[in-house]
């Protein structure tokens, strides 16, 4: 099992952000021994968000030689061809690092904000995909649909011929997952959308759709983005910071306990290794409070009982 960091986007008690938090985040992580860091998309949420790609492209020169992922980031809100522009810069700047995670978003706050119409996201995801392999992958055909076109060329390319790979957010709905295959380099899930036998049961449908989309199954990465964490064995302290997060999501916390990481080290390390146990590759965790020490007490605690 390999981890991620979330940059610490949200903005979750008020005290706004200073302007080393991500690189002192991004530092920690790496010395911690995560192999990833990743910034993902809102603009419009219930608390403040920093902007992802924005954020990511500030952490490049302290990420050393960890993987800079997008989980997801969201070519239709954005425009896919502004998002190929960023990410051809982020993979030239990195030394060929990102990983362009990318999904159709769950928020029509975030569509309202940008004029698109939510019930428009799965048609202009599926063009938004065919226009970013266009802009980032030397050997792509040209793609003109009826909502976005790869006309105009734009440079530079990626240094990689492949360009980064794509990776496509899907929650394991059959429709969602047979995207994911015909469309996608790798598979990410939304830990708090899913659990460990549900994740189980989209792997064996995704393993049915690479094959008939003709691509390796064992060759194809599967990971779990946006995994709340907050480690600690005090009982009190974990009840309020699923409160605080169920509030966010507008859930109740017990739907929301078993599908992410706060608690004790031991029952973290439980859920992980049931994901582990049916494929899951990696896993990005985002610290809900004290981010830092949150790191590194997850991989002290945690990450070595996996």
């Amino acid at each position: 099992m390999q981890y991620g960091a979330h940059l610490p986007l949200i903005d979750f008690d008020a005290t706004g952000f200073a302007p080393n938090d991500l690189a002192t985040f991004t530092e920690t992580a790496r010395q911690a021994g995560f192999t990833a860091v990743a910034s993902n998309d809102h603009f419009v949420f219930q608390k403040p968000w920093l902007d992802g790609i924005v954020a990511l492209a500030s952490v490049v020169d302290r990420s050393g030689d960890m993987t800079l992922a997008t989980t997801v980031s969201l070519p239709v809100v954005r425009g896919p061809v502004a998002l190929a522009k960023a990410a051809a810069a982020l993979d030239i700047l990195s030394g060929g690092r990102l990983v362009l995670g990318v999904g159709p978003g769950s928020s029509a706050r975030d569509y309202e904000a940008v004029g698109v119409p939510f019930e428009e996201r799965w048609p202009r995801l599926d063009e938004a995909v065919r226009v970013l392999r266009a802009h980032l992958r030397s050997d792509a055909p040209a793609f003109e649909g009826k909502h976005y076109n790869s006309k105009a060329p734009l440079q530079p390319r990626p240094n990689r011929p492949d360009g980064p790979p794509i990776w496509i957010g899907s929650w394991g709905s059959d429709a969602g997952l047979r995207r994911v295959a015909r469309r996608g380099d790798g598979w990410l899930a939304s830990a708090y959308n899913t659990t460990p036998d549900q994740m189980a049961e989209g792997r064996q449908k995704l393993l049915t759709h690479l094959t008939e989309a003709g691509k390796d199954p064992a060759r194809f990465p599967i990971a779990l983005a946006t995994m709340w964490t907050y480690v600690t064995p005090d009982a009190a302290k974990s009840a309020s910071m699923l409160e605080m997060l169920a509030t966010m999501l507008n859930r109740e916390p017990a739907a929301v306990a078993g599908q992410v990481l706060i608690g004790p080290p031991a029952e973290c390390a439980a859920k992980l290794r049931a994901y582990a146990e049916i494929g899951v590759e990696r896993i990005f965790i985002w610290p809900l409070a004290n981010p830092n020490a949150q790191l590194e007490t997850f991989m002290q605690d945690v990450a070595p009982f996996v």
